[in-house]
């Protein structure tokens, strides 16, 4: 199948190896993920896309450092991280992806300014040095001017870009956005996407997981799993002729 043209690197940045994971549920064992083997390359946009229980939450929780594999190789960025413990996966998702979720996941009581800066907070970033990094990353979204507010004070689509100001704060190789949109109204969505579209454009790794097929058209190549497997990995135009 067609792929994407950004792949000229020889190392991939996402390099999922026969991955299994495997739950057992009373006497019945579920495979969530059955052998998947996935690579992707810096500077690519890929939307992974399947219904619920189809095991894109697994692949997201995998791919993103939450979680580790039963068996098999993810190496990310060069680091094998599928037999990591659980402070080194906290290392790696601190220093290397941005996560953009769905319900936002702001602190209530921060200002947006303190929102931005907690991940350099956990990477012992000085005070001065957070600051200024926070509000650079708050101007590329364009809410530098409203640093002081807390999150209530912004509307649906302004917190999601506070969310999305906070994955890029800490230069991450890889920008990870799970159903980004799925709190958002559709014109509030599309601004949302054009924005996660623009730092394709810059030269940002996106990876967005949805359910929601017309999001996944969005990106430049798609994956889609069913029943823990990929049952299509290509670029988005052949994608559309095959729904």
């Amino acid at each position: 199948m067609g792929v994407s043209e950004v792949r000229r690197e020889a190392q991939p940045l996402i390099d999922l190896r026969d991955i299994y994971k495997i739950y057992q549920m009373g006497d019945m064992e579920v495979r969530a993920s059955d052998g998947i083997s996935l690579k992707i390359w810096k500077g690519e946009f890929v939307s992974i896309v399947g219904k619920s229980g189809s095991g894109k939450s697994t692949m997201m929780n995998i791919i993103g450092c939450l979680d580790v594999p039963t068996s098999g190789e993810y190496i990310l960025d060069g680091e094998d991280v599928s037999e990591m413990e659980d402070d080194e996966l906290a290392e790696i998702r601190n220093k290397t992806i941005g996560f953009v979720f769905q319900q936002y996941n702001l602190l209530p009581r921060q200002t947006l300014l303190e929102n931005v800066e907690l991940p350099l907070i956990y990477a012992g970033v000085g005070r001065k040095e957070r600051q200024e990094r926070a509000m650079a990353s708050l101007e590329k979204v364009g809410l530098q001017d409203k640093w002081k507010y807390l999150p209530q004070q912004l509307s649906g689509g302004q917190q999601q870009r506070v969310s999305i100001a906070r994955a890029l704060v800490g230069n991450p190789s890889l920008i990870l956005a799970d159903e980004p949109t799925g709190a958002l109204d559709s014109r509030t969505s599309r601004d949302v996407l054009d924005f996660l579209k623009q730092l394709n454009e810059e030269g940002n790794t996106v990876v967005i997981i949805t359910h929601d097929t017309s999001i996944a058209m969005e990106a430049k190549r798609v994956v889609r799993i069913r029943d823990g497997k990929i049952t299509f990995d290509g670029d988005v135009k052949e994608y559309a002729a095959n729904v």
